[in-house]
């Protein structure tokens, strides 16, 4: 773990609060370098996916040219919400490091726990019911092309 990575996440989660958006930062560092940064641009951006972790994990991505991240750490200034987790876990990043918990978060009404909760209950039971399957034979077609394309990239 590197304070140096670490200092620049958190300090990119101040620059976000004078910008405008949220206090979070976050970097992605590959071989003890800096690959790229983010921070929260939600209300900047209208865009509830852009948290720090993901503007950053988007510009890793594209600066490396892959999706697979695997080699690479993630330095965030607060815990990462369920959303950037997905993104962690997809990405392949293979350690996290942060400086905030969610219990702080939660504490200046950044809360996720809500979601946590959600996700524990039955889709049936939740707030939005999530998984409402529409059958379609046309919808398996595109899983049975994928299957049979010669020059996929699996991921």
């Amino acid at each position: 773990m590197s304070d140096e990575f670490m200092r620049r996440a958190i300090d990119l989660s101040e620059r976000s609060v004078e910008a405008g958006g949220g206090p979070f930062g976050a970097v992605v560092v590959k071989d003890g370098e800096i690959v790229a940064e983010g921070m929260n641009r939600v209300t900047l951006d209208n865009d509830p996916t852009a948290h720090a972790e993901i503007q950053a994990i988007r510009r890793a991505c594209d600066l490396l040219g892959t999706f697979d991240l695997g080699g690479c750490e993630l330095y965030a200034s607060c815990e990462p919400c369920p959303m950037c987790l997905g993104a962690i876990y997809w990405s392949r990043i293979r350690r996290v490091y942060y400086a905030n918990t969610r219990e702080d978060a939660a504490r200046i009404r950044f809360s996720d726990e809500d979601i946590y909760d959600e996700f524990s209950l039955p889709p049936e039971e939740r707030r939005i019911v999530s998984l409402v399957r529409v059958p379609s034979a046309r919808a398996g077609d595109a899983f049975e092309r994928w299957t049979r394309k010669r020059d996929r990239t699996p991921y």
